[in-house]
């Protein structure tokens, strides 16, 4: 969505986008430093576009994002070739979402789009730079997301992603108290026949009320996306989550108790300080107990202006990675299991794309960039649109089936 606000600031000055950036007048590289790799793969990007202007097909280049707000003076010393540093779209900056932009041209499919209901992080993780580089969290009026929501589905979307650095704190900072689960059932009435899908929510702060709007409206998805990072009370302690292994059970049971067909994404870290073998083997018996519909992992990456950066018991690149492919083998064999459960039922999909002889399609199990893919074999089918499908085969992390109506 920052990228969003970019194309609309510009656009609004004359300029025309092109996807292509390196075969346009100007790039702008919005970069990310919330770990290392994301560090190297913008590095990577800006690199790109320097060489491209070396060249002579690009004329100017910015670089905007949490990159340049962080190393913003390194980066003016090392890359004399950059035109314009920029930092971090706040919401009270000029042309925010929060005024309600509209951007002439988006970066996701016309059928979906991100809705973004706060920024900022109010939580102090102990790994994370995200409160330093976002400021303190902040919410956007009830009013304007409606307003925002309304504006996307009357120009075709299909599904409204509502994101935030933590949605489940929603509110706090305008109403005084939690309202994500109001929203929801706000944005629910308004958004009839289109999926609404929720992001990061962070277990300390989940609100049972949100549950409970998510398990009466259809229309939302039974899509809990729970970052839950470890599950040992030593390292959660340690990681400053705010949050027990009791606590955290609880809260799962709950979940599968009240909307028992719902799929529980969430994500680890591995090898953060103080992760000895011990740990990890609770955190990988966790796992198998608990069998994550989704489930992502991430090696710890020591960032400099944390607490963690300085604690001791630091791990290995090399065993980081050997716990990461340890848990990742866990998961796929988990995956399997529970797609194969699907073989013979009926599901509905989002058509996301086509291919030689089969269409692309997501469930509401799956959010786009992040989950699995369902590969439909039919005649007709419109992107865009949702349709019914059987399954009939099934991949560790992807579902394969056949048009039944669209």
């Amino acid at each position: 969505m920052d990228s969003e606000k970019l194309i609309f600031e510009f656009t609004k000055k004359g300029y025309l986008f092109h996807k292509d950036a390196l075969r346009s007048d100007t790039v702008i590289v919005n970069t990310c430093a919330f770990i290392e790799d994301a560090k190297k793969e913008s590095i990577d990007e800006i690199l790109k576009a320097i060489d491209a202007k070396k060249q002579g097909s690009v004329k100017k280049i910015i670089i905007a994002g949490c990159l340049s707000e962080r190393y913003g003076k390194e980066l003016r010393e090392e890359l004399k070739e950059v035109d314009e540093f920029r930092g971090v779209l706040k919401f009270n900056d000029k042309n925010n979402v929060e005024e309600g932009f509209k951007p002439s041209s988006t970066l996701t499919p016309k059928h979906y789009a991100y809705l973004k209901i706060s920024e900022g992080c109010a939580n102090r993780c102990s790994y994370c730079v995200i409160p330093y580089l976002k400021g303190k969290y902040k919410s956007r009026p009830i009013s304007s997301i409606k307003k925002e929501a309304a504006r996307l589905i009357a120009n075709g979307t299909k599904e409204l992603i509502l994101i935030g650095q933590d949605t489940s704190l929603y509110g706090v900072d305008l109403y005084g108290k939690k309202m994500l689960g109001e929203l929801l059932r706000e944005i629910s009435v308004i958004a009839k026949g289109v999926w609404i899908r929720l992001l990061y929510l962070h277990p300390a702060n989940l609100d049972r009320e949100v549950i409970s709007a998510i398990k009466d409206n259809e229309n939302i998805c039974r899509y809990i996306d729970l970052p839950l990072e470890h599950i040992s009370d030593k390292i959660l302690k340690r990681m400053k989550r705010r949050v027990s292994k009791k606590q955290i059970i609880s809260l799962m049971e709950y979940i599968r108790k009240e909307i028992p067909n719902a799929a529980i994404r969430t994500s680890f870290i591995v090898g953060f300080p103080g992760e000895t073998e011990k740990e990890f083997r609770e955190l990988i018996s966790f796992i198998k107990e608990a069998k994550f519909e989704r489930l992502g992992v991430f090696k710890y990456s020591r960032e400099e202006d944390t607490l963690a950066y300085n604690y001791k018991g630091q791990v290995s690149e090399k065993e980081k990675q050997k716990r990461f492919n340890r848990i990742m083998s866990v998961q796929q064999a988990i995956s399997k299991k529970i797609n194969e459960g699907f073989i013979g039922k009926a599901l509905k999909v989002l058509v996301e794309g086509k291919g030689e002889g089969y269409y692309i399609a997501r469930t509401e199990y799956d959010a786009p960039d992040i989950d699995g893919l369902v590969y439909i074999k039919g005649k007709n089918l419109k992107i865009g649109n949702f349709c019914k499908i059987k399954i009939t085969d099934t991949y560790e992390y992807d579902i394969v089936g056949r048009s039944v109506f669209s």
